[in-house]
């Protein structure tokens, strides 16, 4: 690799700058540009699952734990059941988005980044990108520019179909979390998701199809939830996003490379997308070592397979609401069962396993 090689980032949230820290320990000088401010702030469910965890370690970047909480599987709840799997010798993090941003932008500054905010990017052509008052050259130009990426549109990689919108509300409440998992609870329509963020705050969550079904709404359908929080002082402001499956023909052109959102998305009900982010980010800081971005677009695919498979799996749960009863019901029954289709969650299962799961699983349903 020329150490004289340039990358530019597009977009200085997570994903952009974990590329950024990526390429840089490749040797590369990267420059990123953000039209925001610093450390900014989303709506996202704020738990980053392990084999994203173990990304970010790969890549040197070691997250300060006791800004956030620990986190150690998954519990699904319904109105009538609940089931609970555990991640094992590894552990989840929750953590408030903006002090992971904060954590980022020390880390990427920290390896010799050059981060520029409130610099917004107005064009491509070429290896040129023109960011603010200036023109970069650049050998190799990254969009992480998100959902409606613009450095998506102006490589000409346009979607093959639109995704089916999601929206998500996130809002945080004052209280200790009462349990050491992410908790996913289901209605009709809706999940609600709680995130333990630290050791006095948990961030909240709701994702469904309706645009106008706002959090202090939605809490209505999960009493459980809605009883925990009704002396709770919010100690944030409601945010909202969009969210969806989004998948491109492509995620390179030419010497142009997306990752994160930018490079399509999977529904936010799986909560893998900082995760899958951070490991695009490795992948692309590899393929540009080897000055292939072929190999990129190959490890994207292949790491987007099985999250966008469980997300479908999961707004299958969403759009048959007696589906989601059969199947919380069998993992109520088979606690094992769950903890099972973790193990595929995670990427731990064999393409055996995962059918043998799942057989398993419409057994259960039957037999329920």
């Amino acid at each position: 690799m020329n150490p004289r090689e340039h990358a530019f980032v597009v977009g200085g949230g997570p994903a952009g700058l974990v590329a950024a820290i990526a390429l840089r320990r490749k040797g590369l000088r990267v420059t990123v540009a953000d039209g925001g401010e610093a450390p900014s702030d989303k709506a996202c469910g704020e738990g980053i699952l392990p084999e994203g965890l173990a990304a970010l370690k790969r890549l040197g970047i070691a997250l300060n734990w006791m800004k956030g909480r620990a986190f150690h599987g998954i519990r699904f709840v319904n109105a009538q059941n609940s089931a609970e799997a555990k991640f094992g010798s590894r552990a989840g993090l929750g953590m408030r988005r903006i002090a992971l941003h904060r954590q980022l932008i020390d880390a990427a500054e920290k390896c010799g980044v050059e981060v520029l905010w409130r610099t917004p990017v107005s064009g491509i052509e070429n290896r040129n990108v023109f960011a603010g008052e200036k023109k970069f050259a650049a050998d190799w130009i990254i969009g992480a520019d998100g959902f409606g990426s613009q450095v998506r549109r102006w490589a000409g990689i346009t979607a093959k179909r639109h995704a089916s919108l999601r929206y998500a509300f996130r809002q945080h409440f004052a209280i200790a979390p009462w349990s050491d998992f992410v908790e996913i609870h289901w209605a009709a329509k809706a999940q609600l998701y709680v995130t333990p963020v630290s050791d006095a705050e948990v961030g909240v969550v709701v994702l469904s199809q309706n645009p106008k079904l706002h959090l202090r709404e939605a809490l209505q359908l999960f009493p459980a939830v809605l009883d925990r929080l009704k002396n709770c002082e919010a100690t944030t402001a409601e945010r909202g996003a969009a969210t969806g499956n989004l998948t491109l023909p492509a995620v390179c052109s030419g010497h142009v490379a997306l990752v994160g959102d930018a490079s399509g998305t999977v529904d936010a009900i799986t909560g893998e997308g900082m995760s899958l982010a951070f490991q695009q980010a490795e992948a692309l800081a590899h393929a540009i070592a080897l000055r292939n971005l072929a190999h990129y677009g190959a490890a994207h695919s292949c790491l987007r397979r099985r999250p966008l498979w469980v997300a479908r799996q999961l707004l299958l749960l969403e759009t048959h609401s007696w589906l989601e009863k059969r199947v919380l019901q069998a993992f109520a029954s088979d606690q094992k069962l769950f903890q099972r289709m973790l193990s595929v969650h995670l990427g731990e299962a064999s393409t055996f396993s995962f059918a043998t799961v799942g057989a398993w699983l419409g057994w259960r349903m039957l037999a329920a």
